[in-house]
């Protein structure tokens, strides 16, 4: 079955409770029986973290979208190009964001229940992070209330300070991006240094550790582009330096 069947059969919303599965429950009410005939689904499961991740971002994007008060078309045909979700499905999906919009409460329990259920990868948070940005600055430009509004994010997600200026710069400067800040390093820094900050985050951000995770192909593909972005900033620094 794939991921959308699973969220949408309701599924997933019992096997991963909290928050997140409260809310697959409130759009799929009629399908508690089936959640209880598939219980041998865990939250450690990687077809039950899946389900969390995709329905974290349909979550987290419907939030972000109250960030700045408007929700533009922009932003929302960003939404279907980051998940590729079939004809069908589409209703189903949207209801899922309309129920999140309209809820009252704040984003942060999902936030945590996610930061949670993917402590040992970062990585997957960071993801995470890249598309919702990517949904953000569809209409050419990302807000102050959504840029603060992912910064509480990554601060829930344990990004510290400096990983957060990075994960910012490497999504908002376009071709523009600062090399340096793509690679969270600084211009005094050694060429062995910053070769070695370019080897973590190379590894750190290789697409094969979100298919290890079960992750929707959709972020795989962002996870390309991302390494891609940090291949060529670390290009651009070692041809400033005379090295290429």
């Amino acid at each position: 079955m794939s991921v959308w069947g699973k969220i949408l059969g309701g599924v997933g919303g019992f096997a991963i409770g909290g928050p997140l599965g409260a809310i697959i429950g409130a759009v799929a009410g009629h399908a508690v029986d089936k959640m209880r005939a598939d219980t041998q689904e865990t939250e450690g499961n990687d077809g039950t973290r899946q389900i969390a991740f995709t329905i974290g971002v349909i979550v987290l994007g419907a939030k972000m979208a109250k960030a700045d008060g408007v929700v533009t078309r922009s932003e929302v045909d960003a939404f279907k190009r980051v998940f590729r979700i079939p004809p069908n499905e589409m209703t189903n999906v949207g209801r899922i964001f309309n129920q999140a919009r309209r809820d009252a409460g704040g984003f942060e329990p999902y936030a945590k229940q996610l930061s949670r259920m993917f402590h040992d990868n970062p990585a997957v948070l960071e993801e995470l992070l890249d598309g919702l940005f990517h949904i953000a600055s569809a209409d050419g430009q990302v807000s102050q209330e959504e840029v603060e509004y992912l910064e509480q994010l990554s601060v829930i997600f344990g990004f510290d300070p400096a990983q957060w200026d990075r994960i910012r710069a490497a999504n908002m400067g376009g071709g523009k991006s600062d090399p340096y800040g793509v690679l969270g390093v600084t211009r005094d820094q050694s060429d062995a240094e910053i070769q070695a900050a370019h080897r973590k985050l190379a590894i750190e951000n290789h697409p094969d550790k979100l298919v290890a995770q079960g992750m929707p192909q959709e972020f795989v593909d962002m996870a390309n582009d991302k390494l891609a972005v940090i291949n060529a900033a670390y290009d651009e620094i070692r041809k400033s330096r005379g090295q290429a």
